[in-house]
């Protein structure tokens, strides 16, 4: 990893991937044609890219209880348990409304009600995503959401896995079809014979897929436009070299344009985490990723002082933050930014990416900085109620219609004007 001075000029700030002209384009056309052609436009689609020939798109009931008897029953312990940790975590993010009352009746009232639908995409390719299953699913059903779909794109053999399968059977979740890319998306957006459109689509994905959530933002909701993954450490010398070297290439294994980033004051762990993360990403298995993440989005910045440090850390906004120092509670209090924070050594990010509860879908390109993870609160609506008495129109009629005219606004003065006791005396 290359190794540089933070200079007095903090700006190591990542910009959203916006794509090239020719892949936006490509993503509108996929959107019309599934539009225009439905089901028989994802059935070519997954064939052309995934190489996969569907005679259904949705996923047979067999299918998925074929999954969970093939997976390890330790491996299905496994993921329950971490179910088990992400719901309770989410329990304590329900919203309830709210009622302000006057003593002549009126009132004005918040209803906090969920969504009735949501699609959520567990990406597919490189790698399967149970744990995406659970970090969409569990939030949604929390929040209380009706309907929930879920899309991933097949292997070439027509399958899903049986991790996600096995994910799906642990919440629940029937509703599961096969297809990918900005194909999918699409479909969830605007529907076609198998698939009913959602009111949200939540989940990450590539480009291709987060340019597609871009281009239908507005007809539906989506989370965010997620882009590859991030980490960031704060490391001093009381850390150990090869803990932050694994840490690191924990998320440069995601993708070849995940950000790998370590902030430190000491000289001498950055030389050695250097040479560690040469020597540890030389044995893993997706080392053809892992190597043009490192070489070209892997930085080791060094910092005169912990401040310096703390601040390019906030300036940097990262998905993932983890802060391995002497006091890390103190450095984790002057966190402005950050998707997550993991705080000391045992607090590795693979800990919240799995089994600690918290969501692992986070924002990312810096948007941490007005960005949050998604949560229950994602799938919720809240709606305003306003009830006014008699008495309370009489006093405030005239202030109403005063600052309607100092807006120009003549209709809504007379509006508020227009009632009368007398009225309901005439009728």
């Amino acid at each position: 990893m290359k190794i540089t001075q933070l200079g007095s000029e903090i700006s190591i700030r990542r910009t959203i991937a916006e794509g090239t002209e020719q892949q936006v384009q490509a993503v509108k056309e996929i959107i019309a044609t599934v539009r225009a052609e439905g089901d028989a436009a994802l059935i070519r689609f997954t064939e052309k890219w995934d190489g996969a020939k569907l005679a259904r798109l949705r996923v047979a009931p067999k299918e998925i209880s074929e999954a969970v008897e093939r997976l390890d029953p330790q491996l299905l312990a496994d993921l329950t348990e971490a179910a088990d940790n992400i719901r309770r975590y989410h329990e304590s993010q329900k919203q309830e409304g709210y009622k302000l009352e006057n003593s002549d009746g009126s009132y004005v009232a918040q209803r906090v009600t969920a969504i009735e639908s949501a699609g959520l995409y567990v990406p597919g390719g490189t790698a399967a995503y149970p744990s995406s299953v659970l970090m969409n699913v569990i939030p949604a059903q929390v929040a209380g959401v009706g309907r929930i779909v879920l899309i991933s794109p097949p292997g070439k053999d027509g399958t899903l896995s049986d991790g996600v399968l096995a994910a799906a059977h642990i919440l629940g979740i029937d509703e599961v079809y096969k297809s990918g890319g900005a194909q999918a998306i699409a479909a969830l957006a605007y529907g076609t014979e198998s698939i009913a459109a959602v009111d949200k689509i939540t989940g990450p994905g590539n480009m291709y897929v987060a340019l597609a959530k871009r281009e239908v933002n507005g007809d539906v909701a989506i989370d965010m436009i997620a882009g590859p993954s991030e980490i960031a450490v704060i490391a001093d010398d009381t850390a150990y070299p090869d803990e932050v070297a694994a840490d690191l290439l924990s998320q440069a294994e995601h993708d070849p344009m995940a950000s790998a980033v370590l902030l430190t004051t000491s000289r001498s762990l950055a030389e050695a985490v250097s040479k560690e993360v040469q020597k540890q990403a030389a044995t893993l298995p997706r080392y053809s990723i892992v190597q043009p993440a490192i070489q070209d989005h892997g930085m080791i910045y060094i910092g005169e002082t912990l401040e310096q440090v703390i601040e390019a850390a906030n300036e940097l906004a990262p998905e993932h933050l983890e802060i391995m120092t002497e006091d890390a509670e103190a450095v984790a209090d002057k966190i402005r930014h950050a998707g997550a924070i993991f705080i000391g050594r045992y607090s590795s990010e693979p800990v919240g990416d799995y089994f600690a509860g918290t969501n692992h879908v986070l924002p990312t390109n810096s948007t941490a900085r007005f960005s949050s993870a998604l949560s229950v609160y994602d799938f919720l609506k809240r709606t305003s109620i306003i009830h006014y008495s008699e008495q309370q129109w009489q006093n405030s009629k005239e202030k109403i219609a005063r600052l309607a005219r100092l807006e120009g606004l003549e209709g809504h003065a007379r509006a508020v004007e227009s009632r009368s006791w007398k009225k309901e005396t005439q009728l």
